[in-house]
C-alpha cells in the first residue's frame, strides 16, 4: 500500500473514531470502531482500494453522528467517498441521526438507492451487511432468539431486509463474499423461519 493510501486510511479512521466516540454495537459493550475496522478489512480483502476502505470506515457517520454532514465529508475525503457513504446511509430527506423516519421507511429507501448503486458502492454495502450478519448470527447462536429483541424491527422484518439486500447487491461481486453472505442468511433463517413480510 502506497504512503498516500496509508495516510488516507489513517485519516478516515481518526475521523470515524472521533465521530462515533463512545458509541457501542447495539445491545453490546463492543466499541463501534470494531465494526468499522472489520468492514474496511473485508473491503480490502475482497479487492477494494484505499478509497473504498476509507468509505467503509466512514459508512455510518451520516446516519449515526449528528455533527457530521455530507459537505464536510466531501471536502475532507473527496467526492467518491462522500457519494459512497451517502449511498450506504439509510437516512431519508429530513431525517437526522436523532430523529429518523420509521425503520421500514428507511430500509425501503435504502434498498431503492441500492438498485442504482455501482459495483464499488455495492462492495462496501455488502461488506457492511456481511459483518452485521456475522455478529447477529454469532449472538443468536450464543444467546438464542432473544437476541432479536434488541432491534427495532420484528424478526421477520430483519430476515426480509437481509434477503432483500442479498437480492439487490451481490451480482458481480466476489464469489467468496457472496457465499459467506448466503451461509449467514441460511443461519438466520434457522432462527427466523417465518416468511418475509409483504407491505
Amino acid at each position: 500500500m502506497q504512503p498516500q493510501d496509508r495516510e488516507r486510511l489513517a485519516e478516515a479512521f481518526r475521523f470515524a473514531l472521533d465521530a462515533h466516540a463512545e458509541q457501542t454495537r447495539k445491545g453490546r459493550d463492543v466499541p463501534y470502531a470494531s465494526h468499522l475496522l472489520q468492514v474496511a478489512g473485508l473491503v480490502l480483502e475482497h479487492g477494494g482500494d484505499a478509497t473504498l476502505a476509507s468509505a467503509a470506515l466512514l459508512h455510518d457517520v451520516l446516519e449515526d453522528c449528528a455533527h457530521v454532514d455530507l459537505t464536510a465529508l466531501r471536502e475532507r475525503f473527496g467526492a467518491e467517498v462522500a457519494r459512497i457513504v451517502e449511498s450506504c446511509s439509510d437516512l431519508l430527506p429530513g431525517d437526522r441521526p436523532d430523529a429518523k423516519s420509521s425503520w421500514e421507511q428507511r430500509k425501503r429507501g435504502y434498498l431503492a438507492r441500492l438498485r442504482a448503486a455501482d459495483a464499488r458502492t455495492r462492495l462496501v454495502a455488502t461488506c457492511d451487511k456481511v459483518h452485521n450478519l456475522r455478529s447477529l448470527v454469532a449472538d443468536l447462536r450464543a444467546e438464542g432468539a432473544a437476541t432479536l429483541d434488541r432491534f427495532r424491527a420484528r424478526p421477520e422484518q430483519t430476515r426480509w431486509y437481509f434477503e432483500s439486500v442479498r437480492e439487490l447487491l451481490c451480482d458481480g461481486l466476489p464469489v467468496r463474499l457472496v457465499d459467506e453472505l448466503d451461509l449467514l442468511l441460511d443461519a438466520l433463517r434457522s432462527f427466523v423461519p417465518d416468511a418475509p413480510p409483504e407491505s
